[in-house]
């Protein structure tokens, strides 16, 4: 099956408001279990390009896929990696009893996801540099 190119806003915020509920769950409850949730979601779409909380919010959108402003699925597998990467950190600094650890890395997935949902996106901020430094590295290597 031919995986699409983009995917609706609606989804990736949905993933984003995921997120972030999970880890203020978390915070309140003490239930670093929580975070299992998009952890688990995130690493499916990042490893079998299937995340079951953007498959599941298909079932939802009122419109066709393609009437919602697009989103770049390359770009979404950066930003899935990224988040799985602290939330894993964070639900690790947990279940060893590293408080700080836990905090430190929830705390900047919490951020990047209310950020996220506000208008910026700083995974695809990081991809665009690393992009850039790339081609400047490919630039200096042909001279």
């Amino acid at each position: 099956m031919k995986q699409p190119y983009s995917m609706p806003r609606p989804l990736v915020r949905l993933n984003q408001w995921t997120i972030l509920l999970s880890v203020v769950l978390t915070w309140i409850t003490g239930s670093i279990w929580l975070l299992t949730i998009p952890l688990v979601a995130n690493l499916l779409g990042v490893l079998c390009n299937f995340n079951p909380i953007i498959r599941v919010g298909k079932y939802f959108l009122r419109k066709q896929p393609s009437a919602y402003i697009p989103e770049d699925v390359q770009q979404q597998k950066f930003n899935s990696s990224i988040a799985s990467f602290f939330l894993a950190g964070g639900f690790i600094g947990f279940l060893f009893g590293w408080q700080v650890v836990g905090y430190v890395f929830t705390i900047m997935v919490a951020t990047a996801s209310s950020i996220a949902i506000a208008g910026f996106c700083i995974g695809c901020f990081l991809l665009f540099q690393l992009k850039q430094w790339q081609y400047r590295r490919s630039l200096k290597k042909t001279l």
